[in-house]
């Protein structure tokens, strides 16, 4: 049995059950999780449209995107082509166009790398010359250049003198010309060069240079090869002395 108390208690409960309802509402299924502090950012984000990277903030029209002026062909940097041979061989010449032959058949030709090469190989013939280091001439000298630096070192060796060569410098190693003929390529340098060199006889007397002096030197040396061969190396077919 209930007593009145009770019954008042009861009915009490049920009028504050009705007015908490109709003030929050019912759960449908469809409200928002509650925020949790401690999950990422995305999944506390509100969902949108795939690719859609940009939230307009309230009140603020989006910017219009930027407006790009095409640029007429006036404004664009053309970039002139390099000359292949420059400061080699001035475009047109006898030289370029020979230059250029040697190209078409050897594609890797690269005539920077020859002067480097010619410079080597004039410190190593001078050398070996004043050493009379025949083997190395020969692998160096066409024939008859050979032949002729030979007997020159038979003639020193005769008279019992001795040569001693030291480079100081090769301050340039010019192209001077260059022709085809054929097949045979043809690359003549003009060598400037700053050297001691020195010839004593028997007894060490110095008969001439001098151990003392360094002296400026200018050879004109060609050097040849055939082209489209396996064998790379140039040999030099001619010398004289430049003024």
């Amino acid at each position: 049995m209930f007593d009145l108390t009770t019954i008042i208690f009861l009915a009490l409960a049920v009028f504050i059950f009705f007015r908490l309802r109709g003030v929050l509402g019912q759960r449908t299924g469809r409200e928002r999780p509650p925020y949790d502090p401690y999950s990422s950012q995305d999944q506390n984000r509100p969902n949108r449209p795939e690719g859609d990277n940009v939230v307009p903030l309230p009140g603020r029209a989006p910017p219009p995107p930027a407006q790009i002026e095409p640029r007429s062909v006036d404004d664009e940097d053309e970039t002139p082509p390099v000359y292949r041979w420059e400061g080699i061989a001035a475009e047109g010449s006898p030289t370029a166009n020979a230059l250029d032959q040697i190209r078409t058949v050897e594609s890797d030709f690269d005539v920077k790398h020859f002067l480097s090469g010619s410079r080597a190989a004039y410190e190593m013939i001078v050398t070996a010359f004043a050493e009379g280091d025949r083997k190395m001439l020969k692998d160096l000298l066409a024939k008859d250049v050979y032949d002729g630096f030979a007997a020159a070192i038979a003639e020193r060796e005769s008279r019992g003198e001795t040569m001693e060569t030291r480079f100081v410098a090769i301050e340039k190693a010019d192209l001077e010309e260059a022709t085809v003929r054929g097949r045979s390529a043809q690359l003549t340098v003009r060598f400037v060069s700053q050297l001691i060199s020195v010839t004593r006889d028997r007894a060490g007397n110095v008969v001439d240079g001098s151990p003392d002096t360094v002296g400026d030197v200018t050879d004109v040396w060609t050097f040849a090869r055939d082209l489209g061969t396996q064998d790379p190396n140039w040999k030099l077919v001619a010398t004289e002395a430049g003024q």
